[in-house]
């Protein structure tokens, strides 16, 4: 399970999973086990901008310091990312 960074973000690992690749970039956020059962998912938009899909356990606080910090470090994100993935941002078009 590939984490985007080793340390956490307001107390959860941001990460993706091997089964989730397929879908556009995203990261889940979880702070136990690494799975994506009961983790927050965060889309990612090619301006850093991300869209909330699920909060799981993290209240609003919690989910507004991660998209702060993907907004400040989605690039770096995308280079992991695309070394499992060929599917680009959220609401980016194949043409």
């Amino acid at each position: 399970m590939p984490k985007y960074f080793e340390y956490k973000v307001a107390g959860y690992y941001l990460y993706f999973t091997s089964k989730c690749i397929v879908e556009c970039m995203h990261t889940h956020a979880s702070d136990r086990k690494l799975t994506e059962a009961g983790s927050a998912k965060f889309f990612v938009k090619n301006n850093g901008d991300s869209i909330v899909q699920n909060k799981g356990v993290l209240n609003d606080r919690e989910a507004n310091v991660i998209q702060k910090f993907i907004k400040k470090n989605y690039k770096e994100m995308y280079l992991k990312w695309s070394l499992y993935s060929q599917e680009g941002f959220y609401g980016e078009i194949d043409e």
